[in-house]
C-alpha cells in the first residue's frame, strides 16, 4: 500500500489486530507493514514510533465501552455496566493491561469514557474529589482483576515461542501447586471440592462479587438525604 493511500486510522486499527494476536512483544513496524501490504517506512509518515502507535491503539479500544444513558438508568446500574464493559474490553485486548505499566494513555476515546464515568458517580451523589476517588477505585479493581488473564496470555505466547506446549506446562505447574497447597487444610478442602466448571467460572464470579461489594461500600458512604443529580454528559464545547 502506497504512503499516499495509507491512513493513520488504517494503521492504528491494524496495530490493534496485531497486538491482539501477537501482544506487545509482537508489534513492530516491519510486521505492521506486512499486514498493511506496505513498506515499514511508510508507517512513519503517520506515527512517530512504536510507543506512539501503542498509545493510539490503546485509545481506540476505549470506544468499545458503552456509555449508559443516565436519564434512563440509576448510577449503580450504570457503574456496574461500565465496569463490566471495561473488564470485557481488557479481556479482548490483554496487551492493554500490560501496557499500563509502561505507557501513559490519553486521547479522545479514553477522555470520553472517563468524563462519562465521572458523571455516573456524580449522579450517585459523589462530588468533586469523592467522584474522582470512586471512579479510580472501580477502575483499579477492574484492572487488577484483568491482570491475571493478561499475564496468562503473555505467558502462553512466551512458552509457545520456546517451542513448548502451553497446556502441558500449565497442567504440570497446576499439579505442583496443588501438591503444595494440599499441605494446608483450608486449601486442601477447596481443591478436593473443585470441579472443572467451578474453575472455569471462578474468575467471572469473583469479579462480579467483588464489584458488588465495592459499590455497596461506596453507596454506604453516601448521605441518605443526598439530592438527585443529573450532570451533563455532553462535551464542554457542545453545552
Amino acid at each position: 500500500m502506497a504512503r499516499s493511500t495509507l491512513t493513520r486510522d488504517q494503521i492504528v486499527r491494524t496495530a490493534v489486530e496485531l497486538l491482539d494476536s501477537d501482544g506487545l512483544e509482537g508489534l513492530n513496524m516491519r510486521s505492521l507493514g506486512q499486514r498493511l501490504n506496505s513498506a515499514a517506512t511508510a508507517v512513519y509518515w503517520h506515527v512517530k514510533n512504536k510507543d506512539d502507535l501503542v498509545t493510539l491503539a490503546g485509545d481506540l479500544v476505549w470506544d468499545e465501552i458503552r456509555l449508559p444513558d443516565l436519564d434512563t438508568v440509576d448510577w449503580r446500574t450504570a457503574a456496574t455496566a461500565m465496569a463490566g464493559d471495561l473488564y470485557a474490553m481488557f479481556g479482548r485486548h490483554p496487551w492493554l493491561v500490560q501496557a499500563f505499566a509502561t505507557h501513559l494513555f490519553h486521547g479522545e476515546g479514553k477522555a470520553r469514557h472517563d468524563d462519562h464515568n465521572l458523571a455516573v458517580y456524580e449522579a450517585g451523589g459523589f462530588t468533586g474529589p469523592a467522584a474522582d476517588r470512586a471512579a479510580a477505585a472501580v477502575f483499579t479493581y477492574v484492572l487488577g482483576n484483568a491482570s491475571s488473564a493478561a499475564a496468562t496470555t503473555a505467558l502462553t505466547r512466551r512458552i509457545e515461542r520456546d517451542g513448548r506446549d502451553a497446556g502441558e506446562v500449565f497442567a504440570a505447574t497446576m499439579k505442583e501447586a496443588a501438591e503444595v497447597a494440599g499441605r494446608f487444610p483450608r486449601l486442601r478442602s477447596r481443591i478436593d471440592a473443585l470441579t472443572a466448571d467451578d474453575y472455569a467460572e471462578g474468575p467471572d464470579d469473583t469479579f462480579a462479587f467483588g464489584l458488588d461489594a465495592l459499590l455497596d461500600g461506596m453507596a454506604a458512604r453516601l448521605p441518605a438525604d443526598r439530592p438527585a443529580i443529573r450532570p451533563s454528559t455532553r462535551p464542554a464545547d457542545e453545552n
